[in-house]
């Protein structure tokens, strides 16, 4: 498997990979593959930081962080993460992840933020965000609204999360 930045020829499948992903998650709306093709034209967007998962020259999996603010600190949102459902539970997601917040950190971003399964991102280092002091801009359980801490020297920070406009929050 093969984890890269996706390109405007990967727009097409990806799209595709996302809908199907959604299409039986239990907590979808249906629009996530049409907010993945909005957040490419906003100004949160950041290509490096679009991912795919590539197997036998077939996309399989996409991942996508984009800025948001915290306070008047830029830091970044996992949204979405999408594996084909005959790939999910292989690792797919894990690598893309863990590629994506090798990136990350390597353009010095502090934080990352992700709603999400409480019992799937803490995997991955991911604690209620509230205990590093960030706080949704709208009612969520705490266990699904976390965070984790990209660089150990991260300033602490203090706020609510503002996402970009194409998320419609």
């Amino acid at each position: 498997m093969l984890i890269r930045q996706e390109n405007n020829k990967d727009f097409d499948q990806v799209y595709s990979v996302v809908k199907k992903a959604f299409q039986m998650a239990e907590h979808s709306d249906g629009n996530e593959q049409d907010l993945v093709v909005a957040l490419r034209k906003s100004d949160a967007f950041i290509p490096e930081l679009s991912l795919v998962a590539e197997m036998d020259g077939k996309i399989i999996g996409h991942i996508m962080f984009t800025k948001i603010e915290i306070g008047n600190h830029t830091a970044l949102t996992l949204a979405p993460l999408a594996v084909l459902p005959e790939y999910q539970k292989q690792g797919v997601g894990a690598a893309l992840i863990k590629e994506g917040h090798r990136i990350a950190k390597e353009l010095g971003y502090q934080y990352s933020v992700v709603l999400g399964s409480e019992r799937y991102y803490p995997r991955y280092g991911y604690i209620p965000a509230e205990q590093l002091g960030i706080k949704a801009p709208f009612e969520v359980a705490s266990e699904n609204f976390m965070a984790i801490k990209l660089q150990e020297n991260a300033e602490p920070i203090n706020g609510i999360v503002k996402y970009a406009k194409e998320f419609g929050i």
